[in-house]
């Protein structure tokens, strides 16, 4: 192995620990991080406290190393010629810009490493290249804001569009928004000024508008999205059955979109008739899409959608295993800032299980890896090994060439203890039992309950 013997002791008790440094090294070296800031600031500039410092503060907070800012500070004062308040002033000052960069870059970082190590997952269309598009508000925060505390309204520090290519399982790219008020459509201009040639935009039915449908289909790109119920649209054919998906009966017809421009886009509207209702209690999904009839037909249309929940796995797993929200972070460029360390962080451990799928393989490493005991086994050996192994040590890491690195990922990846990262599977849940209230006895000894259950088995 290509590391240093001061690397050993952790490489044999928790090589995963060491993966997951290495590429915070390999995505988030300082002097990528510094150069990045210097050119997409428009107001922030540099004095003493360097951006590539702000990063490793948060990210000690986002990963769980440290449980608040104040505590991270403390933990690298020594290594911050500022003050507190001067690190959180940077915080809220920097631009959204900023923080969509920095996940970009973390992808451009990656990506090689993941295509390098064969962890990307099959495609999900041959020959295109999926993106699933899908908004998150952020949590509210606290009430520190002194224009806050006169109301019982939760403030709202902002949302943000997150796009995910299923195949790497990376967030390649974040539309931040400092109103936290504001709607998904807000945002499609920025959208649409990524979209690139064979590109398949799968999205919610919050995206379905005709600005975004024709302005994808403009770009020579595709969408698969559920119909909004205030799209315009006219029927050139009526329903003709294809087949069954697992979940339903798909049927398909032709439409007409056309805007107020006189921009006319024939398309399809597939149709599943469920087997099981909706949360909401639709028995019915209407979706539209200009995939080419010849190439897809529409069960395959239906099953790319059904797959659209793989985003909302990602934004479950960021918020059951980091703290990307964090809700001291009350200026919405500062919260922002935070979510996008966030998903920094998530295209790290899905380095890591790209690492673990070269050994275990992909369907084990997808279907029984936890995150959260990664995190875990990650935020409770970190404080030691950064103790144990000076800082200096780590830029090996960087100095690798993408070869090297995958090679080194590999070997770290077979001494993983399997079992320690597996998931926790449990039955069904029992069904609630309904409880006795009794106003004069508001407490009870948990031993008085024992002993009546005894005496009841007798």
């Amino acid at each position: 192995m290509l590391l240093g013997s001061i690397f050993e002791r952790f490489v044999a008790k928790s090589p995963i620990s060491v993966m997951t440094r290495g590429l915070m090294e390999t995505a988030l070296n300082s002097e990528h991080l510094d150069a990045l800031f210097e050119q997409q600031a428009d107001e922030q500039y540099t004095r003493k406290l360097l951006f590539s410092s702000v990063v490793d503060l948060l990210s000690l907070v986002v990963c769980r190393t440290r449980p608040s800012i104040r505590a991270a500070y403390r933990a690298l004062a020594d290594s911050l010629p500022v003050s507190l308040t001067s690190v959180y002033n940077k915080l809220d000052g920097l631009e959204p810009q900023v923080s969509a960069a920095l996940v970009r870059h973390s992808t451009a970082r990656l990506e090689p490493v993941i295509r390098e190590l064969g962890g990307q997952r099959l495609p999900w269309l041959p020959g295109y290249r999926v993106k699933i598009l899908d908004g998150n508000h952020l949590a509210a925060t606290e009430h520190r804001l002194t224009e806050a505390r006169t109301t019982t309204a939760a403030p709202l520090p902002g949302m943000a569009l997150v796009v995910l290519d299923p195949s790497l399982m990376l967030a390649i790219d974040v539309f931040p928004c400092e109103n936290g008020h504001a709607q998904e459509r807000s945002l499609f201009p920025e959208v649409l000024a990524t979209v690139a040639a064979r590109d398949v935009w799968v999205d919610d039915r919050n995206f379905c508008t005709l600005g975004m449908l024709l302005g994808i289909a403009g770009r020579e790109a595709f969408f698969v999205t559920r119909q909004h119920k205030g799209l315009p649209w006219q029927e050139i054919s009526k329903f003709r059955r294809v087949g069954v998906v697992e979940g339903g009966v798909v049927w398909e017809q032709t439409v007409r979109l056309e805007n107020d421009d006189g921009n006319i886009l024939m398309a399809r509207r597939v149709q599943i008739k469920l087997a099981q209702p909706t949360r909401d209690g639709e028995w019915e999904v209407f979706l539209l899409t200009n995939l080419p009839w010849e190439e897809i037909d529409a069960l395959t249309v239906a099953r790319l959608y059904r797959r659209r929940w793989t985003i909302e796995t990602m934004f479950q797993e960021l918020a059951l295993t980091l703290a990307c929200e964090i809700d001291t972070l009350c200026y919405p460029k500062a919260a922002l800032f935070g979510f996008c360390v966030g998903l920094v962080a998530y295209n790290i451990l899905s380095a890591v299980k790209a690492s673990l799928a070269t050994i275990h393989g992909a369907e084990k490493v997808e279907k029984e890896l936890s995150a959260y005991y990664v995190s875990d086994e990650v935020s409770g050996t970190y404080r030691g090994m950064m103790i144990a192994i000076p800082e200096e040590e780590w830029t090996i890491f960087a100095r690798l060439s993408v070869v090297e690195l995958a090679s080194v990922l590999r070997q770290l990846a077979g001494r993983v203890r399997w079992a320690q990262f597996q998931k926790s599977h449990r039955g069904p849940k029992k069904p609630q039992p309904k409880r006795k209230h009794n106003k004069k006895q508001p407490h009870i000894a948990t031993t008085k309950l024992l002993e009546e259950r005894d005496k009841e088995r007798g």
